[in-house]
């Protein structure tokens, strides 16, 4: 599990992912005209994570980028690349691209969920020619209101936690998600069905269910919770489709559950991730070296999962293949859209250096873990305030607080 002491921060973090995809890329500063951030990982009501990272900009002189930080626990960064992408596609695009920025710092108090938290950012270019294309249309989205997940106390860094009732928000989430998204695949599909069709007017058999991607990412709270998550999509096929060859060795009591009991059937539950188990091992876990090893990283997370698939299957493996992404924030937001790989990932690959960057950890005993959540409950919220951490353990390039003065300013550096 990734996590930082009081001389890292989200401004800190945000900072530090922003100049890395500007030096990787080559990015001249001023071709950017777009800047998002989504994260729940707040320092300031009123200032956003968005205004500080235009620091970066000011050399150039590019004070003319829209953008602003977009909130709701860990959807925000899934929103923020929505605006991007929508902004690159409507009338007020300028030509220029825009840089979206998702990260958080997961936090919890003493007790069971604290194993549960992480830390990270990732940085993301969105502009024409990408090698990672959001499908146009394909998308479904779940909005409700649920106490499930909240941070109502601005005194703590700490949540506020219906875990049960969470997971149970989560698979209505997937189920309300997909359903929206096979619906709205069937409408674009049925518009599309003349031209599609081949020379004898009959259309190319296609993919269905799951089957339709190559490869899956979801926002991972737990690596569990996205086993479960990946066999409830299959639980949703078999609804669709009960009679299907491929669900024959479902059992009769299991068939005539309705949906609540479905929602906590345990059998239903075992038996879909033993049907969907080769799939996942293939199409999921390669996903999930990133939040296996960095824990929850809330907005940040389903990106670092994308990440781990590129860093994994990047190449020809991964070339134009089509990859479901499932994006969840307490509250609730959700949904479900889909990515098409370009030619070229191989080049994502190997600019991400992703396992290297693994290896390059430092390992502390959890001990040293419930001593910096002290120091970052001493630090929370206060002013002319001098970060006690050790600079030494900061890794080159990245940037970190420096001082906290008695107006609340805060101030960093970038470690050479």
């Amino acid at each position: 599990m990734s996590f930082c002491d009081d001389r890292e921060d989200i401004y800190s973090l945000a900072l530090t992912v922003t100049k890395s995809l500007l030096e990787k890329y080559d990015i001249d500063p001023t071709s950017i005209g777009r800047l998002e951030v989504g994260t729940e990982t707040l320092l300031d009501k009123s200032k956003s994570v968005k205004s500080v990272l235009m620091q970066l900009f000011a050399p150039s002189g590019n004070t003319n980028v829209e953008g602003i930080d977009t909130v709701n626990a860990c959807y925000g960064g899934t929103n923020a690349l929505f605006n991007a992408i929508n902004w690159v596609e409507s009338s007020a695009w300028d030509g220029r691209n825009a840089i979206v920025i998702a990260g958080d710092i997961a936090l919890y108090k003493k007790g069971a969920a604290r194993p549960t938290g992480g830390a990270g950012a990732v940085a993301m270019l969105v502009g024409p020619d990408a090698k990672l294309v959001l499908e146009p249309g394909k998308r479904g989205s779940y909005m409700s209101h649920a106490y499930d997940f909240y941070k109502p106390d601005f005194h703590s860094e700490y949540p506020y936690v219906d875990g049960h009732f969470s997971l149970r928000c989560y698979t209505e989430a997937v189920d309300a998600c997909y359903k929206a998204y096979n619906k709205r695949e069937d409408a674009l599909n049925a518009a599309t069905a003349a031209p599609a069709a081949n020379g004898n007017g009959v259309h190319s058999a296609a993919k269905e269910g799951i089957d339709r991607f190559d490869y899956m990412c979801f926002h991972a709270p737990t690596c569990k919770l996205v086993t479960k998550s990946y066999a409830r999509l299959l639980y949703n096929d078999f609804l669709a489709n009960s009679t299907s060859e491929a669900f024959s060795e479902i059992p009769a009591e299991l068939r005539d559950l309705n949906y609540e009991q479905s929602l906590t059937d345990r059998n239903i539950e075992k038996a879909f991730m033993g049907l969907s188990k080769k799939r996942f091992n293939e199409r999921v876990n390669p996903a999930l070296e990133g939040p296996t090893n960095c824990g929850n990283m809330y907005c940040a997370s389903l990106y670092c999962g994308l990440v781990s698939l590129i860093a994994n299957k990047g190449g020809e493996q991964l070339d134009g293949k089509r990859v479901g992404m499932f994006s969840y924030g307490s509250g609730l937001a959700s949904s479900l859209f889909s990515i098409r790989v370009r030619e070229g990932s191989q080049d994502l690959k190997d600019k991400l250096n992703f396992h290297e960057r693994l290896a390059a950890r430092r390992i502390v005993d959890p001990s040293v873990y419930d001593e910096t959540m002290l120091l970052r409950e001493k630090a929370h919220q206060q002013k002319d305030f001098t970060p006690q951490g050790p600079i030494d353990t900061i890794e080159s390039k990245a940037y970190y607080l420096v001082k906290v003065d008695d107006m609340f300013r805060r101030e960093y550096a970038r470690k050479e």
